[in-house]
């Protein structure tokens, strides 16, 4: 295939998975007002492995995976979604999502770092800067927003920062892997490594509590699956199918980027469906985000074809 034209599909696959991360947030409020966080990543997680697995088991897609491919990949899982979501969910107890915000916006700057030590990804120094540059947005519209990073909440920040790091770690992780294995492979293996663990978590927390019953007591709410399905369908399953196929064709660090981008989203999908309000601070903070993601991607494509020009060079 023209390698123009898969890097363009890689890019439309970025920006879907930011829309879809994007949007979660909306779903995720209406599922933790009947079910515990716990119990909705239990579920969501089984619901996902379940509707991955219906291709695998009717053949329609092969799985060809040793035992030594698993040990392989397992670790990712662990990343993301287990530790991404552990500490994501135990840092918002002494924390706000304000907060959680500001910090989830240096994923790619802790991506960038990662990513030039272990995988010797190079970044020109414009790509560093437009990076930055989305970075400043997202941190600008929580500021205008009167939030801002207390040094009150230190055990939840400091939570919010491991969770952060294991969102950079999953992207520089996955980014060698996607080499090797197909995207839905790495779904596969990454969505069964979080339904073991979150409804296992799950169960232990309700047979200490002697609430068994409360577990499937709100796959009864119509809302409740409604939000559920996308959580698992969308925003877990093909959400992590397109992050995956998207870091075969890009960088991790330029990957990173397009989560600020699910921020913007984010705002733009509250204004729209809660009707929350939107300030002007709000389309400044959009123009850098967007810049930002643009320039990091397109300044490195222009950095990879300088390299390609002096590497052919034979001088």
């Amino acid at each position: 295939m023209n390698t123009t034209h898969t890097r363009g599909y890689a890019y439309i696959a970025a920006i879907l998975y930011a829309a879809i991360i994007g949007l979660s947030f909306l779903f995720v409020k209406m599922t933790v007002t009947v079910a515990h966080p716990i119990d909705v990543l239990a579920h969501r997680f089984a619901l996902s492995l379940i509707v991955v697995s219906i291709p695998v088991i009717f053949g329609w897609i092969k799985i060809r995976l040793s035992l030594r491919d698993l040990w392989r990949i397992i670790p990712l899982g662990l990343l993301s979604p287990v530790l991404f979501f552990a500490f994501q969910a135990f840092g918002l107890v002494s924390s706000n999502s304000s907060e959680a915000g500001i910090i989830q916006a240096m994923a790619p700057v802790f991506t960038l770092v990662l990513a030039s030590v272990f995988l010797k990804e190079r970044t020109s120094t414009m790509q560093k800067l437009f990076l930055l540059l989305s970075v400043a947005g997202v941190v600008f519209i929580f500021m205008m927003q009167g939030s801002g990073v207390s040094m009150s909440n230190l055990k939840g920040i400091a939570l919010l920062l491991l969770s952060t790091v294991c969102f950079a770690g999953y992207g520089v992780l996955a980014r060698p892997l996607t080499q090797k294995y197909k995207p839905m492979e790495l779904t596969w293996v990454t969505l069964m490594v979080g339904c073991i663990v979150f409804n296992a978590a799950s169960l232990i927390r309700h047979a200490s509590n002697g609430s068994m019953m409360d577990y499937i007591k709100p796959l009864g709410d119509t809302s409740y699956l409604g939000a559920l399905a996308y959580l698992a369908i969308l925003s877990t399953m093909i959400s992590t199918l397109l992050a995956s196929y998207a870091l075969t064709h890009l960088e991790a660090s330029q990957m990173s980027v397009f989560s600020n981008l699910s921020t913007l989203i984010s705002i733009v999908g509250g204004a729209w469906i809660l009707h929350e309000p939107v300030g002007s601070y709000h389309y400044i903070g959009a123009l850098l985000i967007i810049a930002g993601v643009l320039g990091t991607n397109m300044s490195g494509r222009k950095h990879r074809l300088v390299s390609g020009i002096k590497s052919d060079s034979p001088y």
